[in-house]
C-alpha cells in the first residue's frame, strides 16, 4: 500500500516538476509511511526524492515508535547533538524544486531555506492532496466503520439515552467523547455541544451553560480510528435534538434544512462539480428566506484528516470522482435565537452518492 502511494507521489512529482517531497507533522506522513510523528520541537521528516529511495529522518529517542518498513523507507535516526535540518538538506541534495508538508513548522522551513538557497518552494499538497482525496475501496470501508460508530452514538442521543437537561454543554461534550472512544476510535477530534442560542455559532465551544427544557441542542462530533498500518480515518456527524416539543417556527426552519441536506446528498454524484452540491443545498435554504443564515460552505473532504480535499464550496468547479469522500452539512443559524445543522459523510461512487451516516435525520424531541 505505502509503496503504491509513494509511486503515485513520484508520478505527480514528475508532472509538477518537483524534485523532492518533504513530509513532517500532519496527516501526509502516516498516509505515506505509516508513522505519525509527535508535534515536537525535534524534527521528523520523510524525505522523498523523485528519483531514489525515501528516508525517514527521526529523533533517535522517537525511533522505537516507528514500524520499520524497509521496502518503503530507510531510517536515519539523529542524536541530540546532530543538526536534523542539515541532514534533511543533505538528503535533498541539489533539488531545484522542493515541496514541503502544509503543516510543517515554519522554524524548520526557514532553516531549510537557509541551507537550500537556490531551491523553489511549493506546498506538498500539490502532490499529496490529489492522491489522498480519492479513496480506495478499503479506505471507504474504514470510513464506513468510523461512520457507523458515531451513528450509534447519535442514535442514543436521539432516543434520549444521553442525558441533556440539567447538564452543562461541557459535561455532555465529555460524555460524547467517552462514547467515541468506547465505540472503537483511538482519539476524539471534537465534540461540539451547543444549546439554545449557542447553536447559532457553528463552531461553538462547549462550556458551563446548563441545558434547559424547551431548546435545541446541536451536537457535532467525531474522532479517528487508527488501523494496524498506523493510518487513521475520521468520522464526523451532526444531529440536533429538542428538549421538549419544538415550536412551529423551529419546525419550519428544520424542515427546510432537512430538505436542503437531502438535496445536497442527492446531488453528490460522480461528475458533478463540487460547487453544484453546495448550490443544491444552498438554493433551497435561500428560497425559503434563510439564505443569510447559512454562513459556511456545504462540506469538506474527509479521510486521514477531518478536513481535507475536496471542499464543497462555491468556486470549486472540479468534478467529483469515484472515491471522493466529503461531508454534506448545511446549517441555518439565527443569531440570538437558535441554529441547526445536519451532517452526513458521503462518498461519490459509480452507483451514486453513498451516505456513510444512516441514523435518522429528523428532529428528535427528547425528555
Amino acid at each position: 500500500m505505502f509503496v503504491e502511494r509513494l509511486d503515485k507521489a513520484r508520478s505527480l512529482m514528475a508532472t509538477h516538476g518537483v524534485d523532492v517531497l518533504m513530509l513532517s507533522v500532519g496527516a501526509d506522513l502516516p498516509y505515506f509511511c505509516g508513522y505519525e510523528a509527535m508535534p515536537l520541537e525535534r524534527l521528523t521528516m520523510l524525505v522523498v526524492p523523485r528519483d531514489g529511495g525515501a528516508t525517514l529522518v527521526v529523533p533517535r529517542m522517537e525511533a522505537p515508535r516507528v514500524t520499520e518498513r524497509p521496502d518503503v523507507f530507510g531510517m536515519r535516526p539523529w542524536d541530540e547533538t546532530d543538526d536534523p535540518v542539515a541532514i534533511v538538506a543533505g538528503l535533498a541534495g541539489a533539488a531545484e524544486v522542493a515541496a514541503v508538508g502544509d503543516h510543517m513548522w515554519s522554524r524548520f522551513l526557514v532553516d531549510l531555506m537557509g541551507l537550500m538557497p537556490g531551491a523553489e518552494w511549493r506546498r506538498a499538497s500539490e502532490v499529496t492532496a490529489p492522491i489522498r482525496s480519492v479513496k480506495a475501496a478499503d479506505e471507504v470501508e474504514r470510513l464506513r466503520a468510523a461512520g457507523a460508530a458515531v451513528d450509534r452514538i447519535a442514535g442514543r442521543l436521539q432516543r434520549g439515552e444521553i442525558e441533556l437537561v440539567g447538564r452543562t454543554e461541557a459535561e455532555v461534550s465529555a460524555e460524547l467523547g467517552r462514547q467515541i472512544l468506547a465505540e472503537g476510535h483511538d482519539r476524539v477530534n471534537f465534540a461540539i455541544v451547543a444549546a439554545g442560542a449557542n447553536a447559532a455559532s457553528p463552531h461553538h465551544e462547549a462550556g458551563g451553560r446548563v441545558i434547559a427544557e424547551g431548546e435545541v441542542v446541536l451536537c457535532d462530533f467525531g474522532g479517528t480510528m487508527v488501523g494496524d498500518d498506523g493510518v487513521g480515518y475520521c468520522s464526523d456527524i451532526t444531529r440536533c435534538v429538542y428538549t421538549g416539543e419544538p415550536p412551529a417556527e423551529f419546525n419550519e426552519l428544520y424542515d427546510v434544512l432537512f430538505e436542503a441536506q437531502a438535496a445536497g446528498v442527492a446531488a453528490a454524484a460522480v461528475g458533478t462539480p463540487a460547487q453544484d452540491v453546495d448550490r443544491a443545498a444552498r438554493s433551497l435554504i435561500a428560497s425559503a428566506g434563510y439564505g443569510d443564515y447559512f454562513v459556511h460552505r456545504t462540506g469538506h473532504g474527509i479521510g486521514t484528516e477531518e478536513h481535507e480535499d475536496p471542499y464543497i464550496v462555491e468556486g470549486n468547479r472540479e468534478p467529483l470522482v469515484a472515491g471522493n469522500a466529503f461531508s454534506v452539512e448545511p446549517g441555518i443559524y439565527v443569531p440570538g435565537r437558535w441554529g441547526a445543522r445536519i451532517e452526513d459523510i458521503v462518498v461519490a461512487s459509480p452507483d451514486g452518492p453513498d451516505p456513510l451516516n444512516r441514523v435518522d435525520h429528523r428532529l428528535a424531541a427528547v425528555a
